[in-house]
């Protein structure tokens, strides 16, 4: 059997892919937008140039469907504009920022935050008891809420993280034990629960640039054993009762947090990706809340449930035993892949599964700009390959200073739709609704009630005939343009008769992925009806287009885009995640991953930030005033036991293990960051 370092450098650590639908895919549509005598002729990024200067310039303008794009510049306040000299590509084992610029690592996993705050030990000496006190491990999407107002406001705050999933070799002194293929040693199965999950973290600029933990009330974590409520449609279904709740009400834990969100009233939202591999189930024949999420029959990913005499942990064996689902845990699976809202202004509360934003691999979910007296939208991605973008539309309409969370138990999850004409539209997944009754009904698929269909989200999808797209990961929305853009990271299963290539997923096995954007109809978010069009066509300078239809350069050039955030000036973030294999394949070219800066309005990008070796640069966030910059670096070093291309030490130096931290970037002179 394979550990779980052989089984991440096979899989990169993504979801197997579990969509057989014969649905369309973003491929097959993109490649009748373009002409086929220009692809045969030079390629898809040639044929791709066309479809860049008309989408470009004006395909988000159609007279009385659209108000016209900024051509250039935008509208008023925010500009997007860019203000420093590009980075080369790096392979260094550091952080790489530009000239006037200083980056420093900041809350590396295992800092103390909480309890009576343990100290870091390197070697992977610490306890699953001080793990639950410090930072998790493998950072990825970040928020700061600000404290106190005015210039305060920039100084102190909040900080929320994402602890996606772990790295045994570097937790434990020796990896996982594992003694006829079960866990022996328990302490490392309770570090390992705590170093998943969410750290709530209070802190404090104490010099420019320097930041420090401060020992607050709200400081806590959140790990892979906290209970959870369970909140909207789902709620005490059939579908999520077990032995540790019968009444289907709560749960226990937050697994494989990706990116993130936030509300308007100021809690965060953290999203559950790929969490099926934590549970198995051999129990015969997977029932399709199981098998359409790829929950294996054999092995779960860490065989935390062969510590069988702790509930705790013996409830990831969803096989059936009992006979009933309140005497097992066959149904703990549909517990995972929710979008989780934590209070971070108070330590006491319970965080809450939001069912009815449906259940698939979410990578984040990112709202558009609230309006009042109208309803709140929110996009989400469904991280693996050939599964679908998604929003939800509340029933209820925003009120400054009213709304609250339960605002999102009521409303309409839709998908994502792509033509080939660059035009698009949104279908509920809503059993009230006639069109998905019928398209349900057409596919031999019955669904017996709301919470039925978005415990399965996916299969929903399949029926209504959502578009696969090349693995969907972060958005962001423009906070004056409402124009919501989301990145494609690559797609290997990408081509051929079963997986054609379309309009919006160009490229058959598509390797260096692409942003796409669209706009809704009237500018509205809760609109039906889109317009789309590719803003960015990743790659090498010999494959890949802007904009403006010029190929990218060795300034800007990046492969698997994946992390989107749209500053307050307006610019656009872009953070790469290589997986491991593609790290050491293409480290010559792209060198390790990085951090890219992009002009929303003229497509102009620069590469900002280079990490070290064999991490992911993930998650990105500022203090308001846009003068401190967060962000993310997961995993360094991952697999450098077993490749030593991508072995790390950062960001300790020496011989130390390397860790996960968040890195702080200011400019040296006090200005905003970017421009």
């Amino acid at each position: 059997m394979k550990d779980k370092t052989q089984l991440l450098h096979a899989t990169d650590g993504d979801e197997i892919p579990s969509n057989t639908s014969g649905n369309p895919t973003f491929a097959s549509i993109l490649e009748k937008r373009v002409s086929r005598r220009d692809v045969m002729r030079g390629g898809i990024a040639a044929a791709m140039a066309g479809v860049f200067a008309s989408a470009g310039a004006g395909a988000l303008a159609a007279p009385g469907f659209l108000p016209p794009r900024a051509q250039g510049r935008p509208p008023f306040g925010l500009k997007g504009e860019l203000g420093f000299t590009p980075v080369p590509v790096s392979i260094a084992d550091t952080t790489v920022v530009p000239a006037g610029y200083t980056a420093r690592p900041f809350l590396p996993w295992g800092t103390p935050i909480c309890g009576d705050y343990p100290s870091y030990v390197d070697g992977g000496l610490n306890t699953g008891a001080d793990q639950e006190c410090q930072i998790g491990m493998n950072h990825d999407g970040i928020h700061f809420f600000p404290l106190g107002s005015g210039d305060e406001a920039n100084l102190h705050g909040l900080i929320c993280m994402n602890h996606e999933y772990i790295d045994q070799p570097k937790l434990h002194p020796n990896g996982a034990t594992i003694v006829g293929g079960a866990r022996v040693i328990e302490d490392e199965v309770r570090k390992e629960v705590a170093a998943h999950g969410v750290s709530v973290v209070q802190v404090r600029e104490v010099a420019h640039g320097e930041w420090e933990v401060v020992k607050g009330e709200y400081n806590r974590r959140i790990t892979a054993g906290t209970p959870m409520e369970i909140s909207g449609p789902v709620r005490g279904s059939d579908l999520v009762k077990t032995r540790y709740s019968p009444d289907g009400t709560m749960t226990r834990g937050t697994l494989n947090n990706c990116a993130h969100g936030f509300t308007p009233w100021g809690t965060y939202l953290t999203c559950e990706e790929n969490w099926a591999g934590y549970f198995a189930y051999r129990s015969g024949e997977r029932p399709r809340e199981l098998a359409r999420y790829g929950v294996p029959t054999g092995n779960t990913r860490y065989r935390w449930d062969t510590v069988t005499h702790i509930d705790a942990y013996a409830r990831f064996d969803a096989s059936v035993k009992g006979l009933s689902a309140t005497e097992d845990y066959r149904n703990e699976p549909n517990g995972q892949g929710w979008i989780v809202e934590i209070d971070p202004f108070d330590p006491e509360s319970t965080p809450v599964k939001r069912t009815a934003l449906g259940r698939f691999a979410h990578e984040g979910v990112v709202f558009a700009p609230a309006q009042n007296g109208q309803p709140l939208t929110f996009y989400s991605g469904d991280d693996a390959r050939n599964e679908y973008i998604y929003k939800f539309v509340t029933e209820g309409r925003y009120q400054p200073s009213r709304t609250r969370g339960d605002i999102l138990d009521r409303g309409t999850l839709f998908v994502a739709v792509f033509h080939d004409d660059g035009t698009g539209e949104w279908r509920a997944l809503d059993i009230r609704d006639k069109a998905f009754r019928d398209a349900a009904a057409a596919a031999g698929v019955d669904f017996r009630d709301q919470a039925d269909v978005l415990v399965n989200t996916r299969l929903a999808a399949d029926v209504v005939g959502a578009t696969k797209m090349d693995r969907p990961e972060w958005g962001a929305v423009h906070p004056q343009t409402n124009e919501v853009y989301f990145a494609l990271t690559n797609n290997s299963t990408r081509g051929g008769a079963s997986n054609p290539v379309d309009a919006a997923n160009p490229r058959a096995n598509s390797d260096f992925g692409h942003i796409i954007r669209w706009r809704e109809q009237g500018n509205r978010p809760w609109a039906l009806r889109f317009e789309w069009d590719i803003f960015v066509l990743g790659g090498p300078t010999d494959d890949s287009r802007k904009l403006d239809g010029e190929p990218l350069d060795e300034t800007n050039m990046f492969a698997s885009p994946d992390g989107l955030w749209i500053d307050h000036n307006g610019v656009l973030w872009i953070q790469t995640d290589m997986g491991g294999s593609q790290q050491r394949a293409e480290q010559g070219r792209f060198g390790n991953n990085q951090m890219l800066a992009a002009n929303p309005y003229t497509g102009e990008i620069r590469r900002f930030f280079v990490g070290p070796l064999g991490q992911e640069v993930t998650g990105c966030i500022s203090t308001p005033d846009n003068r401190t910059l967060f962000i993310n670096i997961q995993h360094p070093g991952e697999s450098g036991e077993i490749f030593p291309q991508v072995a790390s030490n950062w960001p300790d130096g020496g011989n130390a293990r390397a860790r996960s931290a968040t890195v702080i970037i200011t400019r040296d002179d006090g200005g905003v960051v970017g421009t």
